[in-house]
This record gives C-alpha cells, structure tokens and sequence, in this order.
C-alpha cells in the first residue's frame, strides 16, 4: 500500500481535541499516514508536524483576529506553499471557517480533495458561507444533529457521523448523578482562550463568592496550564472556598452540583455529563456588535440547541452581570422541580448527539479519498 499524507487544519483547543481522536481512527486503520498542518498539542504528540505554534492559533473575535493580520496572512501563505510542493492525497479542515474556507479556496484549483471536519456555523450566520461550502468542500462531515436539516436542502455532499465528545468523555461521566457531598459545588468555566478568561473570570467569581456565602457552597474553578495567570484574579477571594484545578475540566463538571460556563463547547460536555449550568458570553464591544448583526439564532449555547429548545439560562453581554448569574444559580437551589426537570432534558443529549463512534466514522470516509 503506497504511503500517503494528509494536510490537517484544526486551529482551536477544540478542534484540536476532534481531530487527535480522528487522527488516532485513522492511524489505526493506515499507520503509515502522514499528517503535516496546523493544530495544537494533542496533533503534534500524535506526530503531526505542525506549521504554527498551536498557542499562537487560538484567537478568538472579530477585531482580536484583524489585530494579527500579518501573522495569519503569513501562515496562510506558508500552508499554501507546504501544500502544493507536498501534494497531499487530502486536505482536511476542522471548523475554524476565517481561516479554513479561504485554504479551501486556494486548494481547489490543485484538484485535492477537501474534507470539512465539524461544519462552521453557517445555520447560525444566515448561510452566508453555503455558497463558498457548496463549491469548495468535497464532503462535509457533521457533528450536531441539528445540521443535517440545514444541509439536506443545500446540494452539499454530507454525512452525519455524530460527536466526538462521546468518546473524549468517560463513560462513568455521562448522563451521571452528582457525587455525594455535604456542601452545594458550584464549577466554574470561563474558557479556554486568554482574551475570554480575562471577560468572563471576573464576574464569574464575584457571583461564585456570593453563591458560597449564601449556600455554605464551595466553587471550583476550571483552570488550563499555560495560558493564563490566574492568581491576580483568585488572590481577591482567598477566604471564600474558592479554589482551582488546572486541564481537568470533565472532573470538574463530574463533582459539581451546579455549573456557570461560558458558551461553547463547555456547555455541551455539561450537558453530556447532565449538570444543570448557566450560560455566559461576554466579549469585546466591537466583536459583539459585528456578531450580533450577523448571528441569525435566539440561542447561542450547544445545549440548548440540540435539544431545540432554551433548557438552560443564556445570559449574554449586559445580562453577563455577577447579580443575574447569582439569581440564575438561586433559581436551581430554591426550585427542586425545575432542577430536576433540566437534568432529564439534559440527559437526551448523548442520544441526540449519535452514539459513540463518531472518529471512526468521520475516519472511513475520509479514507475513501485516501490511494
């Protein structure tokens, strides 16, 4: 069987998570494969040799992306060039659309196969991005159940092959109870990205110390290694059973009563270990008021829509204040029937969301493209 390489482009945490999860599928089924490309740490100790410094890709905002303009223009002209003198047998783009939908631009005259891994979020942007997906993608590979509606009517080759979540979080996590504790656990997640922590930590903490004082709770804090200094941040709440772990989220999530997180792929893995949360996004005033033009959804969090409806409570921008997510949490310690009723919501997410298997099933169609 000849050797064959694949060029990998997967610019945040998360996407970086999926795509180690796929790279692993498809070693298993070609251990010879090459992979060269952009991604984090979890590709590069898979093997994957990387064109950027996977740190220097997660950047997030309209404005905070303009501000590094050169940098990207720069690397995308390097992936352009490592591309065409490597003649890969198939290029494989994950999310990151800013980036990825213009590679795929400059890649399709070069008559390689173009794989889309976790669709951008054009059903929430209008579709302005169809157009650009319809022409350029070969196969778009779809992780939340809700896309195979918006892409059925769109002439774009798809498949539905569920969620890698599934298989990243540990069987014992999923759809579990809350561990036996005497005191209420709040987990806190302000993100992963050191532009969203610095928006989202502060007011989270205010309501978290709040939240303790009123409950006799105590809060753990979702932390990620070498990003981001927490102590500055912590130091001001030393006495109020605040405390914090560092890259283990899920455990976090697991041994907590209630969660305050910021939107993204946090609410959905709250959603998949079945904790009852409060939903945050709070970002900068240039990059808000650009979304909020163009961003066509009345929800913005994972969970609520696969489920299809606003089960958890989205406090977004202004309503991001440390009042409303301390009324938000009260709501579920004060009304057991409401509690209750999110958690058995929240535990038809895993059904929803395919089963497991999704890497292996994302990986043999793209082994179809493979010689």
């Amino acid at each position: 069987m000849e050797s064959a390489s694949i060029f990998l482009s997967a610019g945040d945490p998360s996407g970086d998570t999926a795509s180690a999860r796929l790279v692993s599928a498809l070693k298993e089924r070609r251990p010879q494969l090459n992979f060269f490309g952009l991604g984090g740490h979890k590709l590069r100790e898979l093997g994957q040799h990387q064109l950027a410094e996977p740190d220097d890709l997660a950047v997030l905002g309209f404005w905070e992306v303009a501000r590094r303009y050169l940098f990207f223009r720069r690397l995308f002209s390097s992936c352009i060039r490592q591309i065409k003198a490597s003649r890969p047998s198939v290029v494989v783009l994950v999310d990151y659309p800013g980036f990825n939908l213009r590679l795929a631009r400059k890649i399709k005259p070069l008559g390689i196969p173009v794989v889309y891994y976790i669709s951008p979020q054009v059903w929430a942007w209008g579709g302005k991005r169809l157009d650009d997906i319809r022409n350029l993608v070969d196969t778009m590979l779809l992780i939340l159940p809700f896309e195979r509606d918006f892409y059925r009517s769109s002439a774009v080759s798809h498949e539905f092959v569920g969620h890698y979540l599934l298989e990243d979080i540990p069987d014992e996590f999923i759809s579990s109870t809350v561990p036996d504790r005497a005191a209420l656990t709040l987990g806190l997640l302000p993100g992963s990205r050191p532009q969203e922590i610095k928006k989202m930590l502060p007011p989270m903490l205010e309501a978290a110390s709040a939240f303790n004082k009123k409950f006799s709770g105590r809060t753990v804090v979702a932390g990620v290694s070498n990003k981001f200094d927490y102590r500055p941040y912590l130091e001001k709440y030393s006495d109020d059973n605040i405390e914090i772990v560092i890259d283990r989220s899920r455990e976090v999530i697991y041994g907590s009563t209630l969660v305050l997180t910021a939107s993204g792929t946090a609410t959905l893995e709250t959603a998949i270990i079945g904790r009852p949360m409060v939903v945050v996004y709070k970002t900068g005033w240039i990059t808000y008021h650009i979304a909020r033009r163009l961003v066509r959804l009345d929800r913005i969090a994972l969970a609520n829509l696969v489920l299809g409806e606003t089960v958890v409570p989205e406090l977004i921008q202004r309503q991001a204040s440390p009042d409303n997510m301390l009324s938000a949490l009260e709501n579920y310690v004060d009304d057991e029937k409401y509690r209750v009723g999110v958690i058995d919501k929240l535990n038809r997410v895993p059904g929803l969301l395919g089963g497991k298997g999704a890497s292996a099933r994302a990986a043999e169609v793209i082994a179809g493209y493979l010689p």
